[in-house]
């Protein structure tokens, strides 16, 4: 079932990684700011925002309008001797920052809403989806051999997110396809890296 909300008030895990849709996230939080946050957020509904951002690249991280993260849902909770956690988290919609918001806390917080993909043809997709998930298993194969198994996907809704998570990318590609509001858009993007291993012509 789609995530669905207007607007809300998020608070915001700055970090150099882009967490996608459906994908797992394990964090070591140790930092003030961050364990001010989780300990706000297992109080409420257990989610926040992952926004992408390389400190060392980028400089400071400033909240900016139109920014695209993931909104994470907290999973697991482990909690250290010394107040740090490990914490699982997983992926579950796209949001766009709408404006930055001032408080006490320590850390981040935006008004943000839901970043839905745009409406596609969902027949023509399923056929696009099937050219991708071939394409898919002989990057796998080839990488490993004939008789590396292919990992098993659902082929329905949100292929590409699940082939992106499959594919150790620098974190700023990923980016432009959490930024990206079409399927097929994103499909293209990964088979264009795809076909790189297989040496496959489009």
């Amino acid at each position: 079932m789609p995530y669905r909300w207007d607007m809300r008030r998020l608070p915001l895990f700055v970090l150099p990684v882009v967490l996608l849709p459906g994908s797992l996230m394990p964090l070591h939080v140790f930092e003030p700011r961050y364990r001010q946050m989780v300990a706000r957020c297992l109080e409420g509904d257990k989610r926040f925002g992952v926004l992408y951002h390389d400190t060392p690249r980028l400089g400071d991280f400033q909240i900016q309008e139109g920014r695209v993260g993931c909104v994470a849902e907290i999973l697991g909770f482990q909690p250290l001797p010394d107040g740090r956690s490990v914490i699982l988290a997983r992926g579950v919609a796209r949001f766009r920052v709408i404006d930055g918001i001032e408080s006490e806390a320590l850390f981040h917080e935006a008004l943000v809403e839901i970043f839905s993909d745009e409406v596609e043809f969902h027949v023509a997709l399923r056929a696009r989806r099937d050219r991708s998930l071939s394409l898919f298993a002989s990057a796998v194969r080839r990488l490993g051999g004939p008789g590396k198994a292919v990992p098993e996907l659902e082929t329905g809704q949100d292929l590409s997110w699940q082939l992106a998570g499959a594919v150790d990318i620098d974190p700023t590609w990923k980016q432009r396809l959490l930024e990206l509001r079409a399927e097929s858009a994103r499909l293209d993007e990964i088979d264009s890296v795809l076909r790189r291993v297989t040496e496959e012509e489009p």
